[in-house]
């Protein structure tokens, strides 16, 4: 094990504490964001599958960025369907459009969100990010950690709650059951997007990253965590300016602040998201939740049996008074 033993995981609670104008921060930035009209465009894909519908998605991001999703309906289902926003994991991208057709073909409305700057190490991403930053790490963890205002991950989180907006505004999808999913990166979107969108109707969160992230720094030195890591070993004197940033964003001051049912999962010797991250933001996390452990994995936790459990899960409802 990288961590802390079970019981220790679930007697742990997190030491963060986000900074007080937290709330007015990314009230201003959602503003900012919806200024910009939407704009989506959809246009169909050619993939010769029978069952899936695919379209290409493209619509307007924080700072009118155009950002980049699959769109995918089952064929044979009539709507208002369930629908799924799910994020991807750090340094990919939405891949081909062949590829995750899971959900669809479970009867969901599925959009897959490029995050923009990503995809040229996994699959393969079509988001570009405009905006630049001063010198960081290599990766995207330090990029413009000088202020939160010039974080990569405001304009990524921002970007988030607009696909949420995006697939809820569709004729085929009912508004009322619009599910996040993610799995590391994505699952520390999910987590953001849970604690900033409103009537979510489910959160599944695989080994989640962006969470407890000053304790990740300490105990691991897995990439991506030790990009700030590394930053910081050349900027001997910005410890306390690069966690001021970070408070903006960490998923455990937007757990304290998500309602919508959520199940989460980690592996007891992952690395790469330390579990003790993962608990931090599991017993922060303000509404209905449950917490499956997977003994002997690492960052892919639960794999697919994970993905069986969120089939499940966003198909019957979580009760309001469930935890486990």
């Amino acid at each position: 094990m990288t961590d802390l033993d079970t019981p220790g995981l679930w007697e742990y609670r997190s030491a963060h504490q986000e900074p007080d104008d937290f709330d007015d921060f990314w009230q201003a930035t959602l503003s900012e964001a919806a200024d910009i009209p939407v704009d989506v465009k959809l246009v169909p894909v050619e993939t010769g599958l029978l069952t899936v519908d695919v379209f290409d998605v493209t619509f307007a991001g924080f700072g009118g960025a155009p950002i980049r999703a699959w769109l995918r309906l089952p064929r044979a289902v009539s709507g208002p369907l369930p629908a799924v926003v799910q994020f991807h994991g750090y340094g990919s991208g939405r891949g081909h459009a062949l590829d995750d057709l899971l959900w669809a073909s479970a009867g969901y409305a599925h959009l897959l969100v490029d995050v923009r700057g990503q995809g040229g190490g996994y699959a393969g991403g079509d988001t570009g990010d405009p905006s630049g930053s001063g010198p960081s790490a290599p990766g995207f963890l330090t990029r413009g950690i000088e202020s939160p205002q010039t974080y990569f991950y405001r304009r990524v989180f921002a970007d988030a709650v607009r696909a949420v907006e995006v697939l809820r505004q569709h004729e085929a999808v009912d508004a009322r059951r619009v599910n996040v999913f993610g799995a590391s990166q994505g699952g520390g979107i999910a987590l953001a997007v849970a604690g900033l969108a409103t009537d979510l109707a489910g959160v599944f969160v695989q080994a989640p990253f962006l969470c407890d992230i000053r304790r990740a720094t300490l105990i691991t030195d897995t990439d991506p965590y030790h990009e700030i890591s590394r930053y910081l070993a050349a900027h001997r004197t910005s410890v306390d300016l690069v966690f001021g940033t970070l408070g903006y964003f960490d998923a455990i001051g937007f757990a304290r602040r998500a309602t919508a049912p959520a199940w989460f999962s980690a592996g007891l010797m992952d690395d790469v998201c330390p579990p003790s991250t993962v608990f931090g933001a599991y017993h922060a996390y303000a509404g209905p939740k449950q917490i499956k452990v997977w003994d002997y994995n690492g960052h892919d936790a639960g794999g697919s049996h994970d993905l069986a459990t969120a089939l499940a899960a966003f198909g019957t409802g979580l009760p309001r008074h469930a935890e486990s």
